[in-house]
């Protein structure tokens, strides 16, 4: 660093906090260190009896806070996204519209395994809406070699494939069928309590319900059933019960009678653990079909509340991201639920 004169500090770089303090009212600094002196601040820093600062010298190959954040913001900043402007060494992003938010983990863990330099985001696979902040980045120092921050860039991009460590899936119109199984209901021996509780959940998204079937605990027609939903144009078939090793439940075997790709039926995810989840491609386009045990109609919060997001951002979903659910997989029923903002879903 070095000593010059106030008045010549246009475009110097700030060594450390300058304070103002005003008798009784405040006391705190008015420019940060890593500042960056415009011509506007030198008749403040004059005011607080600046005349002379200590600021940094630019040294080739070496980059300010401020410039290193801008690197830090292009591997993050997607569509979708809006970015804040530079302020302090940070720079945060938010989100453009409600969708999900996908996460490179590998590629955010390795530029905050480099050193010297973080990237801080929100869980990925959970919903954002439009406003939500995602992420904030900045280096730790003051200043950082441009040779290490080309390199974590280059390593990124290796990971990533030249695509951006977040991305935002926004969500997109569905038209929805739903079944609902079970002779108890079908002769309606009882109420049904299962249907509201499924239109409740869809009424968060933009859906359309196209159609609503009861029947008994009949394979062949819940199967016949949703393949006429389909047909008719439904892109999501929710049914719901029929769904345990009881002799009488037979709603497993009635999608996987459709054809579809099943990608798991049981999830580690208390509530939900007698899940099925299943992909029917037909007439070029994907329908998703999902089998809801009897927990989602009384549990506050379920597998459906996890994984329903992404089937309405066209977020397809793997058994191995199933699998990783087991780790956050247990709902603890807080007496206060705050889901999304615990630890419920956010597994590995």
């Amino acid at each position: 660093m070095r000593l010059i004169k106030t008045t010549e500090a246009e475009g110097a770089v700030l060594c450390h906090d300058i304070t103002r303090i005003i008798r009784g009212v405040t006391k705190d600094a008015v420019f940060r260190k890593g500042h960056i002196v415009t011509k506007e601040d030198i008749p403040v820093l004059l005011s607080v009896g600046k005349e002379n600062l200590y600021v940094w010298e630019k040294e080739e190959g070496i980059l300010h806070e401020n410039e290193a954040a801008e690197i830090l913001c292009e591997l993050c900043l997607n569509e979708h996204m809006r970015r804040s402007e530079v302020r302090e060494g940070k720079i945060e992003i938010f989100a453009e519209s409600d969708g999900i938010l996908k996460v490179n983990a590998e590629a955010l863990k390795c530029v905050n395994g480099f050193g010297q330099m973080m990237i801080a985001s929100r869980h990925g696979n959970f919903p954002v809406k439009k406003g939500d902040k995602l992420a904030g980045t900045r280096i730790i120092p003051l200043v950082i070699e441009e040779e290490k921050m080309m390199t974590v860039r280059n390593r990124s991009h290796l990971i990533t494939e030249q695509e951006p460590i977040l991305k935002l899936l926004p969500f997109v119109h569905k038209k929805a069928g739903i079944i609902t199984t079970g002779s108890e209901v079908y002769h309606k021996r009882i109420e049904d309590t299962f249907t509201p509780v499924i239109r409740e959940k869809l009424s968060a998204f933009d859906t359309t319900e196209i159609a609503h079937e009861v029947f008994e605990d009949n394979d062949r027609t819940v199967t016949d059933a949703i393949l006429r939903m389909i047909r008719a144009g439904a892109d999501l078939v929710v049914c719901t019960g029929g769904m345990s090793v009881d002799p009488d439940d037979r709603t497993p075997l009635a999608i996987r009678n459709t054809g579809a790709r099943i990608v798991s039926y049981g999830a580690p995810v208390l509530p939900g653990a007698m899940f099925m989840l299943a992909y029917l491609e037909t007439e070029g386009r994907t329908a998703v079909i999902m089998g809801l045990p009897g927990c989602v109609m009384y549990a506050k919060r379920t597998i459906f509340d996890l994984l329903l997001p992404r089937v309405m951002a066209d977020d397809e979903i793997t058994a191995e991201e199933l699998a990783g659910l087991g780790e956050g997989g247990l709902c603890l029923n807080c007496e206060i639920c705050s889901f999304p903002n615990c630890g419920f879903g956010k597994g590995k």
